[in-house]
């Protein structure tokens, strides 16, 4: 998108076989069978009706999405949320736990066996913990 391009909305709401376009700010409307070509379908009535050429404005596509769907999704992303936390945590005790192994003198290499990683990994813990 190039600074001070003008974007324009248009709604896709989905048919049994088919999406329909409504452009937000013009009123343009077109159908498509595929929502990845709603954006370029609706580039030249969008023109047409704003007085804009056809590469003087970027098309938002938003598409009409049943709530159910918006509350799975809004679930699926705080649960990615979760995991990612968990896994930081994890990767934060697990460098810890390695570093432990290691303050008592133990070789890399045992406490890469002890841990069931390699003694790189092992390495790279315990550098990572200092």
């Amino acid at each position: 998108m190039v600074a001070g391009m003008i974007t324009l909305h248009v709604n896709a709401t989905r048919t049994k076989r088919d999406w329909t376009l409504t452009g937000v700010e013009f009123g343009a409307v077109s159908e498509v069978t595929r929502l990845d070509q709603a954006a370029e379908d609706m580039r030249e009535p969008l023109a047409w009706l704003s007085g804009l050429p056809e590469d003087g404005f970027d098309v938002v596509m938003v598409p009409q999405l049943p709530t159910a769907y918006q509350t799975e999704q809004e679930q699926a992303h705080r649960f990615r949320a979760d995991a990612d936390k968990a896994n930081a945590q994890s990767a934060e005790h697990a460098r810890r736990s390695a570093k432990v192994l290691a303050d008592t003198g133990m070789p890399l290499r045992d406490v890469g066996t002890v841990m069931g990683i390699s003694y790189q990994r092992a390495h790279q813990l315990v550098k990572a913990a200092a």
